[in-house]
């Protein structure tokens, strides 16, 4: 759905994110959880105090020069209010870049541009977006600087995404490697729409599957691989630009000593495997209507997952999965100490709740997600399904602390390769977003604990 209709529905988002600030701003008034260390930043950028730096900020400043130039061109006051306007307007800005993202996915020309789909606009207001986008946090600006970078290289404009991804590394530095993400997709897209006999090997994904490495599918995979040097010559001068990228990005890690700008003793890169399959229950948990409303619905769903879980592949597999959960599992302290966020209760009431819950979730994770590798595959060859996957485990396995936030990106990233819904099921998304939105929100500015303070993601 898209047209006039739409611009409606747009107007009645804008309405209601620039209602629902208000209510932020009026509710709460200081700077809370991590934007008082933001919020300072921010406002010594704004009186011109460029040298200065709060050693416990982790990520670039992209989010504060952003908020400069607001000032400085709008002539905004750099006070709570207003800051937090800044990621709002993101926030306003979402749907227009997921329209441009979802149509190139659903391979269709994009609506107007102020007329954003209803997928788009339903989409938006995925709950970790929604409620993060009126508070002073990097995630949502990061999040639309990534799907803009994706935009201009899915258009062929690689010099200018290049740019604009070296760029989006200024609110978060795992953007990097969204940044090749984008230039692999657009590239994976144009190989399969030319069709080209002898170069990239890269079927249908349901017919070279990874369920299948014990048929003669795997060889699909092992051509895949053994093929992609012959797609170098052709590919290499797109990817000029991105390598420039990458080269800067890798300045930057042996100026700063890493990839965490402060903070470095609370925020040590370690191998967190379990962080996949805690992504791959969120996503499902989060976005369940996507999984289950498709071709045939959740019962044709639910037996090709049966069929695909194989006794011996599920069961190597799940050995495999149990020695990482042993071995790999991290009681970070920042996740047990902090009872304002949900994520506490998870830890404390269900994983901790004995020592063999962890366990038990695995066949849940290997379902999970074959359901979404079935849902997206039907409608992408086997490299542009992989791919995703390949790009979320940089962007995860470092990561020690199990935090919501950082599945936002990917999320949207796989959510959009979803390019089947059908009108039950994105009303069953909407409302299903909406529910949480109201709970969350309603909790974190009305329903405040003495001693504790407000929760939240």
């Amino acid at each position: 759905m898209s047209g006039p209709g739409t611009r409606i529905l747009f107007l009645s988002y804008c309405g209601v994110a620039v209602s629902l600030l208000r209510e932020f701003n009026n509710a709460v008034t200081e700077p809370y959880m991590d934007e008082p260390f933001h919020v300072p930043q921010a406002q010594a950028f704004c009186r011109g105090e460029w040298s200065t730096w709060d050693p416990k900020i982790t990520t670039p400043p992209g989010m504060y020069i952003l908020s400069v130039l607001l000032h400085r061109i709008f002539m905004f006051r750099c006070n709570v209010a207003l800051l937090r306007f800044t990621v709002t307007l993101t926030l306003l800005a979402l749907p227009l870049f997921l329209t441009r993202l979802l149509t190139f996915h659903q391979r269709r020309r994009p609506p107007p541009l102020l007329a954003p789909t209803a997928e788009a606009l339903i989409l938006s207001t995925f709950p970790i977006a929604w409620f993060y986008g009126f508070l002073y946090y990097t995630e949502v600006p990061s999040l639309v600087s990534v799907l803009f970078t994706m935009i201009l290289a899915t258009q062929d404009w690689h010099w200018p995404a290049a740019v604009l991804g070296v760029i989006s590394c200024l609110f978060r530095q795992t953007n990097i490697i969204w940044t090749l993400y984008a230039f692999a997709i657009s590239q994976l897209m144009r190989l399969r729409c030319k069709r080209r006999n002898g170069s990239l090997h890269d079927p249908p994904a349901l017919s070279a599957g990874p369920g299948e490495w014990y048929g003669w599918h795997s060889r699909d995979i092992l051509r895949s691989i053994i093929s992609a040097p012959a797609a170098l010559p052709e590919l290499l001068p797109t990817f000029v630009p991105y390598m420039l990228a990458l080269v800067m990005f890798g300045a930057f890690v042996f100026w700063n000593g890493g990839i965490v700008l402060g903070d470095k003793a609370n925020h040590v890169p370690v191998l967190h495997v379990p962080q996949l399959y805690y992504f791959t229950a969120f996503a499902t948990l989060m976005g369940w209507p996507a999984v289950v409303f498709g071709r045939g619905g959740p019962l044709k769903l639910a037996r090709e997952v049966v069929h695909r879980m194989r006794v011996v592949f599920t069961v190597l597999l799940s050995a495999f999965m149990v020695f990482t959960v042993h071995r790999f599992t991290i009681h970070h302290p920042f996740l047990l100490a902090d009872n304002r966020h949900y994520t506490f209760y998870v830890w404390r009431r269900v994983f901790m709740l004995h020592r063999l819950v962890p366990y038990l979730f695995i066949p849940g994770y290997q379902a999970c997600a074959w359901a979404w590798w079935l849902r997206v595959a039907p409608d992408q060859t086997l490299l542009q399904s992989l791919i995703l996957p390949i790009a979320i485990m940089p962007t995860l396995l470092p990561t020690p602390l199990l935090e919501p936030r950082y599945f936002l990106v990917p999320y949207i990233l796989l959510r959009a390769q979803v390019v089947d819904m059908r009108p039950v099921g994105l009303v069953a998304e909407g409302v299903w977003y909406a529910a949480i939105n109201v709970a969350t929100i309603y909790v974190f500015l009305y329903n405040e604990r003495e001693g504790v303070g407000r929760f939240m993601w």
